[in-house]
C-alpha cells in the first residue's frame, strides 16, 4: 500500500462517517456538526492539490510507508 492509496482511504473513510453522523436522515446520526469535518477533509483535500502539501501523507512517509508502488 502507497502513500496516495492511504491518504485517498482516509479521506474518504472520514467524509463517509462524518456525513454519517452529521446528516439528519442517517440512523446513526448524532450531530449536523459533523459535516464539518468532511469540510475540513474536502478543503485540505483541496489545498493538497495545489500545494502539493498533505499533512497525512508528510505523517505516513515518516512512518516508513511506501511513496511508489512496485512492479
Amino acid at each position: 500500500m502507497t502513500v496516495d492509496r492511504l491518504v485517498h482511504i482516509f479521506a474518504g473513510t472520514f467524509v463517509l462517517v462524518a456525513v454519517a453522523l452529521g446528516a439528519p436522515a442517517s440512523p446513526v446520526f448524532v450531530n449536523a456538526n459533523f459535516l464539518w469535518l468532511a469540510v475540513f477533509v474536502g478543503a485540505n483535500l483541496f489545498q493538497s492539490g495545489f500545494t502539493g502539501i498533505c499533512p497525512l501523507a508528510s505523517i505516513l512517509r515518516r512512518l516508513g510507508v511506501r511513496t511508489v508502488a512496485h512492479a
